[in-house]
């Protein structure tokens, strides 16, 4: 039965209506969403710090041992994020995020039961590793340690990471979106089958009585043709998939780039520790807990702030040139910060660390992306992220340990902080580097490019003469 134009025109229409993104409505319970998950992951991540002497206290142990816990929480988040990625484009971000918030949940939960460090290194570290809330949770925090002990805190922590799966319910797929690609998927294989095998019947036969051995005939030439078409299709897929993935990837030689990941990778290292180590060391030098977990409030509002400003401050017409310059001014004004902490010794030095680092800290994290942009192009953007917050995952790894075994030998925490400031300095360091290359090379083609017009011109000139 013949399908009219109208028709035709009809039902695609309703298709585009049914799978057009929704502006507004729902589009707000995702954006809710989102941000409620922000909090339960990053913020409960954040205020891990605050178990830091609990843990110490309680397992009896070193603080280079003790650190291995944030570190893998953090480590793992970076590592998991192209495996969330590739969950999220095969089954859906509702399925995703609901599956991240029950392993985060479980992982807080059988926390509260651990009988070691060993233990608390898969529980939290593997199953938990997954700020914006953080200024509301680390006094939240900091109460229910006092009140139900670290135990009974990580117990309550874990039924409030539980809210991840309700945050992923409300991540609903697009209606027709799936629906529409179905019959589209249909319609195509119906028509390659009619295209395959066409009917031979003479114009002015009646009706003619088919015989068994030509219908079987008929079935296993269109299953040959359909074969033969599905072979080539995988083929010229192959080829696709060989093509894109170059292309996608393709980034990873450019000078720029592996420039910018030795940055990326002094830059991981140094913003770590500080944030592990910052209630540890106001403990330490006599603030009492509740100003220490008042410190890392004020880190994360801090962070916002930073966050908002800087983003908004790199977007006008007259700095966008000035990005890469505004990245570098911010890691090295943090690296400034991490040297100066020694000399901090009371809760008003203090507080104008924790303003500043945090401010440094989120304006760095707004430019992360814009930078990546930059240096690379947009084209290679989603890529490029994707490789620059994979970078992330060993130096977080690392770092905290290490700033705990620098703790352990010395007996205080200068050279732990001392070193994280270096880190930050040595990546602000490596992006001038990039610059002056950068320099060098347009320098140089712009004297090839004389050179080359000059032989021209001369060959010319003996050529008239």
């Amino acid at each position: 039965m013949a399908v009219t134009k109208e028709e035709k025109l009809s039902e695609s229409r309703s298709t585009s209506e049914d799978s057009a993104p929704p502006d507004g409505g729902w589009g707000w319970m995702i954006v809710a969403g989102c941000f409620l998950s922000t909090i339960c992951i990053r913020a409960v991540t954040r205020c891990i710090s605050m178990f830091f002497m609990e843990f110490q206290l309680h397992f009896d142990t070193d603080y280079s041992t003790t650190a291995w816990i944030h570190s893998l929480i953090d480590c793992t988040t970076m590592l998991c994020a192209p495996l969330g990625g590739f969950l999220g484009s095969r089954l859906s971000c509702r399925a995703t995020v609901i599956l991240g918030g029950l392993l985060a949940s479980v992982g807080m939960v059988i926390s509260a039961f651990a009988s070691s460090l060993e233990y608390l290194y898969i529980s939290m570290g593997i199953f938990t590793g997954s700020g914006i809330g953080t200024f509301i949770l680390a006094p939240v925090v900091h109460l229910l340690i006092e009140y139900y002990t670290w135990r009974g805190a990580l117990l309550i922590l874990g039924g409030f990471v539980s809210n991840l799966c309700v945050c992923g319910a409300l991540m609903k797929p697009l209606k027709g979106r799936a629906e529409g690609q179905l019959k589209e998927k249909v319609t195509n294989k119906e028509q390659g089958c009619m295209t395959a095998v066409p009917e031979q019947v003479p114009a002015n036969s009646g009706p003619v009585e088919p015989n068994q051995p030509e219908i079987n005939k008929l079935k296993d030439t269109q299953q040959l043709l359909i074969t033969n078409k599905m072979l080539k299709h995988i083929g010229l897929g192959k080829d696709k998939l060989e093509t894109s993935t170059s292309k996608e990837f393709g980034f990873l030689l450019m000078p720029d780039f592996l420039i910018l990941s030795v940055s990326i990778l002094f830059l991981a290292y140094g913003c770590s520790a500080p944030v592990v180590y910052l209630v540890p060391y106001a403990l330490s030098v006599g603030v009492d807990h509740q100003h220490a977990a008042l410190l890392m409030s004020i880190f994360g509002v801090s962070g916002i702030v930073g966050n908002i400003t800087f983003g908004w401050l790199t977007d006008r017409k007259c700095l966008k040139r000035f990005r890469l310059l505004s990245y570098m001014v911010a890691i090295g004004l943090e690296g400034l910060c991490c040297m100066f902490v020694p000399l901090l010794q009371s809760f008003s030095l203090l507080l104008p660390f924790s303003v500043l680092y945090g401010y440094f800290d989120g304006a760095y994290v707004a430019l992360i992306p814009v930078v990546t942009s930059d240096v690379m192009g947009s084209t290679y953007l989603t890529s490029g992220l994707g490789v620059v917050y994979f970078l992330h995952a060993i130096p977080y790894l690392i770092s905290p340990p290490i700033g705990g075994w620098l703790v352990d030998r010395t007996g205080d925490y200068s050279a732990t902080f001392f070193l994280s400031g270096a880190c930050f300095m040595c990546s602000s360091v490596v992006l001038v580097v990039m610059i002056l290359f950068r320099h060098y090379r347009k320098s140089k083609c712009k004297s090839s490019v004389h050179f080359s017009l000059s032989q021209v011109d001369a060959a010319a000139q003996q050529g008239i003469i």
